[in-house]
Parts: C-alpha cells; sequence; structure tokens
C-alpha cells in the first residue's frame, strides 16, 4: 500500500484525467501552491458542503497564491455535473483506479451500517510552490475546513 506522507516532503506526483478528459500533473501547477482536497463521492451531502464551502472561498485562496483541486473516485461525467449542478470554479480530478488516493495514503478500508468497504477517507494537503507538502489535514471534519485551510495556507 502507501507509506504516509509527512510535512516537508516532496508530494508524490499525479497524473489523471479533471472533468474534461484532459491530463493534470503536479508539475503543471509548478510555482503555485496547491489545495488538493480528496472527497469520497460527487453530489453526496458532506461532498457537496465541502467543495462549495472551497468555491465560497476560492478568491481568498487565489489571493494567498494558491489553486483548489479536488479528487474523488467519480469519472468525468459525474464530475461535470457536480461542477454544473453547484458552479464549481476549479478542477475535479478522475481517480478511477485510485492510484493517486493510494499514493497519498488516503484509500482506506472504511465501514458503513456493517459493510466493509474501500473508499476515500476526506483528506486535504496542501502543496507549497516548489512541489513540497506543507500542510496535511486528514479525517477531515466539513464544519469549517475550508477557513482552516485558508489559514494554513496563509502561514
Amino acid at each position: 500500500m502507501s507509506k504516509d506522507i509527512a510535512v516537508g516532503q516532496a508530494a508524490p506526483e499525479l497524473s489523471i484525467p479533471d472533468q474534461h478528459g484532459k491530463t493534470v500533473t503536479l508539475k503543471s501547477f509548478k510555482g503555485k501552491q496547491i489545495v488538493l482536497y480528496f472527497y469520497p463521492k460527487d453530489d453526496t451531502p458532506g461532498c457537496t458542503k465541502e467543495s462549495c464551502d472551497f468555491r465560497d472561498v476560492e478568491s481568498q485562496i487565489l489571493r494567498a497564491g494558491g489553486l483548489i483541486v479536488g479528487v474523488s473516485l467519480d469519472g468525468k461525467e459525474s464530475h461535470q455535473k457536480f461542477i454544473k449542478k453547484f458552479g464549481l470554479p476549479f478542477p475535479l480530478l478522475s481517480d478511477e483506479d485510485a492510484a493517486i488516493s493510494k499514493a497519498y495514503g488516503v484509500y482506506k478500508e472504511k465501514s458503513m451500517y456493517g459493510r466493509k468497504y474501500w473508499g476515500i477517507e476526506r483528506s486535504t494537503f496542501i502543496i507549497d510552490a516548489d512541489g513540497k507538502v506543507k500542510a496535511i489535514f486528514r479525517k477531515v471534519k466539513v464544519d469549517g475546513h475550508a477557513d482552516e485551510v485558508l489559514t494554513a495556507l496563509k502561514a
């Protein structure tokens, strides 16, 4: 599986398609800070709130020199509908084989109603302009998370 990522180390490279099918890499954001948030599923209550909270602070994140990028296991068609429905102004990446989620250590065994399954543990990584991990938020609670990320981005 994956090893734990630590603050200060180089962020694992990614190369996966966005909602338009265009391949996105970490290198394509060189010189910018990235708020890379992993969420379980498009258009579900917690994920919608988290994405909309990031949408609502996007201008402040941009002013702080950051860009927001969301990642889930959903495909590009699902991402397109989610973006359109909620007016999300940032890219959503499709990690359909969970390779990136595994590389970041967020693909975990979960349990709901006694049923075990594998999925994304809600997590956010701030990656600095040099591609190093600046901050890590694991097992994210949605309420107040966008503000806590903004504070960390400015630090």
